[in-house]
């Protein structure tokens, strides 16, 4: 997997597939980002290209700068990878400490069709229409949310929206949406929950170890790489670029792609990384080595 260091400024970046046309992913800042975390990322966005048959590799980058440097470091971050931008090289995603407004100069030289809002709510439904199809309907169900923030905001408004209701994660849930970081939901808290689905809204909240024990507890977990793929659908559409139908070929993409994986007697995570990797089979001539999971 190889791996760029920035010229400008203390940054790197991960390219999982190294020969892709296109590559995108999560860009995150900190005093020290590790590099095997934005492997990680890198791999789960491979997986989710390739579910979806896209021939384009993750990739995910780490800004290294104190909080009071880290302004300028990202400024410097993205004046430098702009000609990467252009030419799709490297398409860059805000992620922790790096907003959207600090890539807002990127925008412009951006090939994607579209990014930002329209995006995120394309990433919103995915999420709760792979809830849906796993739990059966939301109607009558209960969600809890673990973590915070927009992204757990809009899940909850969707969530009532389909005429389930929000409950606490301290007691039993029809379905867990889990994110707030890679690794979120190791085998300890694992043990913890009483829930009947898992479905992750951000990249890599499962351990190797935590879907172990929730497999063996009977609760199913949602590939990450296909639940939060709704982004995908709003970056290379297919059809029309209004919001709505947008969000709308999201859900539908997301649904079908866990429908066709249901009842898989391996279940629905090595099924769907099988499935993507015989995808990437297609174009590349080994696999990337390791599935995406948390450690």
């Amino acid at each position: 997997m190889p791996i760029e260091k920035l010229k400008t400024v203390d940054a790197f970046i991960v390219f999982d597939l190294a020969d892709a046309p296109e590559s995108a992913g999560i860009v995150r800042s900190a005093r020290k980002i590790l590099p095997g975390g934005a492997s990680d990322l890198a791999r789960s966005m491979t997986y989710a290209f390739a579910t979806f048959e896209m021939r384009r590799s993750g990739a995910s980058a780490g800004i290294n700068a104190p909080d009071d440097d880290r302004a300028d470091a990202v400024a410097k971050f993205a004046a430098e990878i702009a000609p990467m931008v252009a030419t799709g090289r490297f398409l860059p995603e805000p992620g922790a400490r790096v907003p959207r407004t600090a890539l807002a100069p990127l925008a412009g030289s951006d090939p994607r069709a579209v990014i930002g809002e329209t995006a995120e709510q394309a990433t919103v439904a995915g999420v709760v229409a792979a809830a849906a199809q796993v739990s059966g309907g939301l109607d009558g169900r209960t969600a809890a949310i673990e973590g915070s923030g927009p992204m757990c905001d809009a899940l909850a408004t969707a969530v009532e929206d389909q005429g389930g209701t929000i409950a606490d994660m301290s007691g039993p849930a029809d379905v867990l949406f889990a994110g707030s970081k890679m690794g979120a939901i190791d085998h300890k808290s694992a043990q913890q929950l009483q829930v009947g689905t898992l479905v992750p809204y951000g990249p890599i909240p499962v351990t190797a170890r935590a879907l172990a024990t929730l497999g063996r507890a009977g609760t199913t977990v949602v590939p990450d790489f296909i639940a939060t793929a709704g982004s995908l659908f709003a970056w290379w559409p297919t059809g029309d670029l209004a919001p709505e139908a947008v969000t709308a070929d999201a859900a539908t993409g997301i649904t079908a792609s866990l429908e066709e994986i249901a009842g898989h007697p391996d279940g629905l995570f090595l099924a769907a990384a099988r499935r993507a990797e015989a995808f990437i089979a297609t174009w590349q001539d080994r696999l990337p080595f390791g599935r995406p999971l948390a450690p």
